[in-house]
């Protein structure tokens, strides 16, 4: 696909995995966004610096590509509405979650003289680049001869992992990868919540198996509940797949309470077997010794400050580290104690605390009249000023020769920090290194 500004249609981009697509290839395409919302629509647009237009049929007008990006449920629809009119030789796509509907759809309602690419990305908008990312395309036969190998070089260039299948295959293993998952999580968490139990205290309990189960089961029910309510009911091969993992339920429970253990034994190895993953007890161990890690690195911070950025807000909490356990950490910011799950939040580099600090606290201002010997050069005098910890940005506003001493002048700096009692610690040391203030 050729990188040179051509234009993009983004149907539904203001939101999601939309507004996520306009966001990243901005630079690459002419993007325009549509949304039946006017005024979040032009926000958005203005937010991320994109075209926006209210009417899908004239935003589609100029595009060589549409992609459609709506909820499941209008997909259908909004592709029977826009369809008909894309320009001829352009490529429709729409990024559902589910294929055969949408397939359907492209190909019943788009011209003949154009190319349709149904597209699954397997990642949500939190993700920060297409590199790595795996992307399900579902081409129907004799319709994307132009379009797929242009999108396959497009993506093999960012790095993606393509994988090309039909619209059918692709729902028959969502059904699995999303569908039961989702389900088997869901239940999961309203099955703690009906027997009551106390999830904080839970932890104080907790083996590493469960503390991962516990925030992979978390990390689904705090998503868009009416997303996942979509896939379950959109895609029909999820009602057999939810309806056998209730028979196995069902089954191995009932080998329990009849003490059937031979079977209950054959049960867990044929599907060991079957799952085929040897490698899985490694993976998992790998994943526990990380938090592990983290926790220890942590407590080596106790006293200090950090910047710890939390996975699911992205929002960044600042603070002094009070206390760390296996699995939380206690941080000190501006006189109020938070807790934070440690596996929910990664720790920021000192240059990334710095840069927070720089963008979001106020600074303290100040300037400075020192005395060095004249032959000193300004531009290692500023390099020595920076380099005094609590300096933030430093410059020479002023330049004085002292008539009395000609070996002597007089330099006034301006400066900032973030604390006020960094101002003593900074004469002190500009003092140690033979200046001397005014």
């Amino acid at each position: 696909m050729a990188h040179d500004n051509r234009n993009m249609t983004i149907i539904g981009g203001t939101r999601g995995l939309g507004r996520w697509l306009a966001e990243h290839l901005k630079n690459e395409y002419n993007i325009t966004i549509t949304s039946r919302n006017e005024s979040s629509g032009q926000e958005v647009a203005q937010e991320i610096n994109v075209k926006y237009n209210s009417n899908n049929i004239e935003a589609v007008r100029n595009a060589e590509i549409i992609i459609f990006s709506v909820p499941i449920e209008h997909m259908v629809k909004t592709i029977e509405e826009v369809a008909p009119h894309a320009p001829e030789g352009s490529l429709l796509m729409d990024v559902a979650s589910i294929k055969r509907e949408s397939s359907e759809a492209l190909e019943k309602y788009a011209p003949s003289n154009v190319e349709i690419i149904p597209t699954h990305p397997m990642f949500g908008p939190r993700v920060p680049t297409l590199k790595r990312q795996i992307i399900v395309l579902t081409p129907i036969k004799n319709r994307s001869t132009k379009w797929l190998p242009r999108l396959k070089e497009f993506l093999k260039e960012k790095d993606c992992e393509v994988v090309i299948t039909t619209p059918h295959e692709h729902d028959k293993y969502m059904s699995i990868v999303q569908g039961l998952t989702h389900f088997s999580f869901i239940s999961l968490a309203s099955t703690i919540k009906k027997l009551n139990i106390d999830v904080k205290k839970s932890k104080n309990f907790s083996s590493p198996v469960y503390s991962l189960m516990l925030d992979m089961v978390s990390r689904v029910v705090y998503q868009n509940p009416y997303l996942y309510y979509s896939i379950q009911k959109n895609n029909k091969e999820t009602e057999n797949a939810r309806q056998t993992l209730i028979n196995e339920c069902i089954y191995i429970s009932n080998l329990i309470k009849h003490e059937d253990e031979e079977d209950f034994v054959k049960t867990m190895v044929e599907s060991a077997k079957h799952l085929n993953e040897p490698e899985a007890l490694k993976r998992s161990d790998e994943a526990i010794n990380m938090l592990n890690s983290k926790s220890n690195f942590l407590k080596k911070l106790v006293g200090k400050e950090v910047g710890l950025k939390d996975h699911f807000s992205n929002k960044i909490h600042v603070g002094i580290i009070k206390n760390v356990t296996s699995k939380q950490v206690i941080l000190n910011s501006n006189h109020n104690e938070m807790d934070l799950k440690i596996a929910n939040v990664d720790i920021l580099s000192q240059e990334e605390l710095f840069a927070w600090k720089k963008n979001n606290l106020d600074l303290e201002h100040y300037e400075l009249s020192v005395m060095f010997p004249s032959k000193c050069n300004e531009k290692y005098l500023i390099k020595m000023f920076k380099n005094i910890e609590p300096v933030i940005d430093v410059e020479i506003i002023d330049v004085y020769d002292e008539k009395l001493d000609d070996c002597l002048t007089t330099y006034t700096f301006s400066y900032s920090v973030f604390n006020k009692k960094d101002k003593g610690y900074i004469e002190k040391y500009i003092e140690s290194v033979g200046g001397t203030i005014q």
